[in-house]
């Protein structure tokens, strides 16, 4: 699941406004390669959206299903806004929707953890025939 934290105003090539999403997926721990100590950390996206700004500020908080994964793409030039050092990175983060056929595959599991042929303990319970 990811969240909708914020959003932002963009402008496209004509000057018209559009405004953009900004989500996060779920926190992770990760360890410094230079202190060796874990940290807490989450993925970061951002998608278009069709939304005027009052939509994008009642979205906020909103979690959806999917998640926010690591895209290869060409080389581009990033410069860290607080100390000004300039980057070059090869991949991006991206939003990635839960597929319709994972969903179903979910929904089928759910069907089966809750279907009375299983007995309080989890394992199959014998049927009558």
């Amino acid at each position: 699941m990811v969240r909708i934290i914020g959003y932002k105003q963009r402008e496209k090539e004509d000057g018209n406004p559009f405004f953009i999403l900004e989500l996060q997926g779920g926190v992770e721990m990760l360890m410094s390669k230079e202190t060796e100590q874990y940290y807490a950390t989450a993925k970061k996206a951002y998608v278009t959206s069709t939304f005027d700004e009052p939509t994008c500020k009642a979205l906020i908080g909103t979690e959806m299903p999917g998640a926010i994964i690591k895209k290869e793409v060409e080389p581009y030039t990033y410069v860290v806004k607080e100390t000004g050092e300039e980057l070059v990175l090869t991949h991006k983060w991206v939003f990635v929707p839960k597929s319709e056929e994972s969903n179903k595959q979910d929904e089928a599991i759910d069907q089966l953890m809750t279907d009375s042929s299983l007995s309080e303990n989890g394992q199959l319970a014998e049927q009558a025939i």
